[in-house]
């Protein structure tokens, strides 16, 4: 930027030579301040600095159609996955599509027996650590922040995913079953089902590649997350680009 010498200071050239010297000292601080602002970098998981990360609103409306969807569903390739990386805008209506509240705050997008909260957490495994999903306020829990990716299955590929989520049990939810409670692992079991096949939807919605992996290493994963003697992790989804 050129700037001239006007009454012993420097006068910027591309502003008129008329104005006062103080109205082009706050215009140009002005421009400064809004080019810095533009140059900010929106929040992401891998940059936010808060143990508790909350996300932003799910996409719920737009899109494609239910059908279209379908029509896309699909598991990506494992040696598909690229470096790219998932936004958190990306990511969290992804989550909020497998657990996520969708009608006051007893409603779900995956249906839960005797209408119970959700029995099946969702952790998610990223390259800057480990964190929980809170359904209830649509929000991360910082777990760890060290990437296992390359620890937690015996499929090698897992690691390229941007993101690996983990569905593991909450045995805690269901010991409030009142008539079901000798099927407690059964309904667990088609929970994940449910949320990951709306993990599929909404990744094929937003152009993601999501693949089910079923092959975990249970013991690793158990010690990295801490979670109880009595849960496990039940699958594991890829999620990326």
């Amino acid at each position: 930027m050129k700037a001239s010498s006007r009454h012993g200071r420097l006068h910027p050239t591309w502003l008129p030579s008329w104005l006062p010297t103080w109205l082009t000292s706050w215009l140009c601080l002005a421009l400064f301040l809004l080019a810095f602002l533009a140059l900010e970098p929106s929040v992401t998981l891998s940059s936010a600095l808060a143990d508790d990360i909350k996300l932003p609103p799910p996409l719920t409306d737009g899109g494609p159609g239910i059908f279209t969807v379908l029509k896309k569903r699909s598991s990506a390739p494992g040696g598909d996955f690229s470096a790219a990386e998932v936004s958190l805008e990306e990511l969290s209506t992804v989550l909020w599509a497998a657990s996520g509240l969708n009608r006051s705050q007893t409603g779900w997008t995956v249906p839960m027996a005797e209408g119970l909260e959700p029995y099946v957490k969702i952790y998610v495994v990223g390259p800057n650590g480990v964190f929980l999903y809170q359904w209830a306020d649509h929000s991360l829990s910082e777990i760890s922040n060290k990437n296992i990716k390359a620890e937690i299955s015996d499929q090698a590929f897992v690691r390229r995913a941007w993101y690996n989520l983990l569905f593991i049990s909450d045995k805690e939810v269901t010991t409030k079953l009142e008539h079901g409670k000798g099927l407690a692992d059964n309904y667990i079991q088609v929970l994940v089902g449910a949320m990951t096949q709306d993990v599929y939807l909404a990744a094929a919605a937003l152009n993601l590649g999501a693949r089910y992996i079923h092959s975990v290493k249970a013991d690793v994963i158990k010690d990295a997350l801490k979670i109880g003697p009595d849960d496990y992790p039940v699958a594991l989804m890829m999620l990326g680009k």
